[in-house]
């Protein structure tokens, strides 16, 4: 009978110790993932499109390019979140920085439609709060980023397309540009090649601030050679873009319409609050493994609560960087770094 009791009394202390550290955070590999870990006090993560670059494809000149260009977005974003910016703030200005230098597939630099167009899309989350704003398929917006997030603060909606979108950006005094502003001979001559395989890219950014808010950012050209005005993964929340104070923030690259199936970047953020998986451990299981037996190429970039930085992808390359408060960045273009 004592040793019953004894037995009982383990039973209910174990219970207790479950119960209580359920209530600090969470179990996770028989270890304690809770609010007291210590976390970086900011945090901020960029992609430049994923795909098929290689030593082989990309000039030691270009590679340059890339690096300086993925450096200065980074910087714009580290900068505010140092300063004590919002999150918000530091993914639409870093996104707004990419999406002005033609190296990248979006605003400036967005590759051409079928039809010889540059048609844009782009979407913003707040993690504070689930608020999200969208644009698709715009082809006068100076920065569709911005006006993604005027869509999410100054209107009832989260997704405006086409005409509809540029007339509300018009009306909110943001800038509208002549489509031909969108031109580049670079992505003007990938079209004419009529490209030995359809090109795609996108630009992205996610932070946390020192609030302990998460935002995430994305903006994209599209797919070079697209028709029927496709829209892809970049400005569907929940597909290109997430972010969540509870989980994770999430920004997408690569073949659109196997991150809308999947919902790629809703279903890291799942996988970390319904089965306690690492946003390490999340991201990899849905990029790597999900996305590969899919058949979908790209890939993403994500940080975490505690400033955790994850990026990754199942193409050849994908242009990426990251800076944590800790004084620990980088930006990286091939596999192998």
């Amino acid at each position: 009978m004592k040793l019953r009791n004894s037995f009982c009394t383990g039973i209910i202390i174990a219970g207790l110790f479950i119960i209580s550290c359920q209530k600090q955070g969470k179990l996770q590999d028989n270890k304690l993932i809770s609010d007291s870990i210590k976390k970086q006090e900011w945090a901020i993560v960029i992609h430049g499109g994923a795909g098929a670059m290689s030593t082989e494809n990309l000039s030691s000149e270009l590679d340059k390019e890339y690096r300086a260009a993925l450096t200065d977005a980074l910087n714009a974003g580290k900068k505010i979140l140092s300063e004590g910016g919002t999150a918000l703030d530091a993914v639409e200005q870093t996104v707004r920085v990419m999406e002005d230098n033609p190296l990248f597939n979006a605003g400036k630099g967005a590759v051409f439609t079928h039809e010889g167009k540059n048609e844009l899309d782009a979407s913003i989350m707040d993690g504070s709060n689930l608020a999200a704003g969208a644009v698709a398929g715009v082809t006068d917006i100076k920065n569709p980023i911005t006006a993604a997030r005027t869509v999410m603060t100054n209107s009832q909606h989260v997704m405006l397309t086409g005409a509809g979108a540029s007339q509300f950006a018009g009306e909110q005094g943001l800038e509208i540009v002549p489509p031909s502003y969108f031109y580049t001979d670079r992505r003007f001559n990938e079209l004419q090649e009529v490209l030995k395989k359809d090109k795609n890219g996108t630009v992205g950014c996610c932070a946390l601030d020192k609030k302990g808010n998460l935002a995430a950012a994305t903006s994209t050209g599209g797919m070079t050679n697209k028709r029927y005005n496709r829209i892809g993964d970049a400005p569907i929340i929940g597909a290109g873009t997430y972010a969540n104070n509870n989980t994770c923030a999430v920004s997408a690259t690569g073949h659109g319409e196997f991150f809308i199936r999947w919902t790629v970047a809703h279903d890291i953020s799942a996988l970390m609050e319904y089965k306690g998986l690492s946003l390490k451990e999340a991201s990899e299981l849905v990029v790597n493994d999900k996305l590969v037996k899919a058949g979908g190429s790209g890939g993403v970039i994500c940080v975490d609560r505690y400033g955790n930085v994850s990026m990754p992808f199942n193409s050849k390359g994908m242009f990426r960087g990251f800076a944590t408060a800790d004084g620990k960045e980088g930006v990286f273009i091939f596999r192998e770094e």
